[in-house]
């Protein structure tokens, strides 16, 4: 294990947002709590997709490859599948990062 300084200010915002006033937990619990939100948000991202084009990430870029995609060259269409890329990736890293967790 590593010594770390941590400033008053810091050290209070961490304990006011966990209840917890030891350094370690608190961190532990913020991290927790950031990566659920963060897991929340990508969630809601692909979702999103999910129900703009009625199939998973993996049918459309199947169906991308395809062809099957009407005006894939399109700005918003191509925006969409790297934001919805994004999304999905996002997602499986924030749960890898979760498993990890103690």
């Amino acid at each position: 294990m590593f010594e770390v300084t941590v400033s008053k200010p810091i050290h209070k915002v961490l304990s006011d947002l966990t209840g917890e006033v030891r350094f370690d937990v608190a961190l532990h619990l913020a991290i927790k709590d950031l990566l659920r939100l963060k897991l929340k948000e990508a969630e809601r991202q692909r979702k999103g997709f999910e129900e703009r084009y009625q199939m998973s990430f993996e049918a459309f870029r199947q169906a991308w490859h395809e062809g099957r995609i009407a005006d894939k060259h399109a700005y918003e269409t191509e925006r969409d599948y790297w934001e919805w890329e994004a999304a999905v990736t996002d997602e499986q890293r924030l749960h890898e990062m979760m498993e990890e967790l103690p």
